[in-house]
């Protein structure tokens, strides 16, 4: 059967064990993908992927079918360098530190200076410099910035554990965090910052990634679904 003519399913919360029952953003990802149906396909770095299952579930129902044009961007997005995982991260928590609350942004503060100190080791740069972006996120949270700079200081760093467990927590806990907050446009700040993830993971990529047109044309039509 052609592509075209499938039923293309609705995004929703949560596994789905197969498309009648609705589909997550990475759910349908992987069918694009011609992959076996699943929340974890090989399309996808793993870490952007659960960016985008968090940000699936956390946004609204009414806000969700917002997400669905951005989901062929995510296919193919498989960078190795090892700086694109403290570089994900670090855009997550970016988006998160001025509107979390103050428990979620003392951890995430942690896992910020942890990942720039991850990236400037790995670029050969001295140990506490850090981009621009992440600094002006700290400087708009100084109670969790000086916090974070004191915990670090006494070694507790966790590098060698940063792309296992740090990242995928700190980027939930900036997903949910958004999801939370008491902001009015928290479906926005959650979809910017899935744009940004996607945008980052892109920039790691050793050549362009292209859609082949006809899946193109079925995430169009999910979009007339929602």
């Amino acid at each position: 059967m052609d592509k075209h003519e499938l039923t293309v399913p609705v995004l929703s919360r949560g596994k789905h064990r197969n498309p009648r029952k609705g589909a997550c953003f990475m759910e349908f990802a992987s069918y694009l993908a011609g992959e076996p149906w699943s929340d974890h396909p090989a399309c996808t770095h793993p870490l952007l992927a659960g960016v985008a299952r968090d940000v699936n579930d956390c946004t609204t129902d009414a806000g969700r079918g917002r997400l669905a044009p951005l989901i062929p961007s995510v296919i193919g997005l498989t960078p190795d360098d090892p700086r694109a995982v403290p570089r994900i991260t670090a855009r997550c928590i970016q988006h998160a530190l001025p509107v979390v609350s103050q428990e979620r942004q003392y951890v995430l503060a942690v896992a910020l200076l942890v990942g720039e100190r991850h990236l400037a080791e790995l670029d050969g740069r001295p140990l506490d410099s850090m981009e621009p972006e992440s600094q002006a996120a700290l400087e708009a949270v100084p109670a969790a910035a000086k916090w974070a700079r004191t915990f670090t200081a006494k070694g507790h760093r966790g590098r060698a554990d940063y792309g296992r467990r740090t990242a995928p927590r700190a980027v939930s806990c900036a997903v949910e965090g958004i999801s939370q907050a008491c902001v009015s446009n928290a479906d926005d700040r959650l979809f910017d910052l899935l744009s940004a993830a996607i945008a980052e993971a892109q920039s790691w990529m050793p050549f362009p990634v292209v859609v082949e047109p006809a899946v193109v044309e079925v995430e169009r039509e999910s979009t007339r679904t929602h």
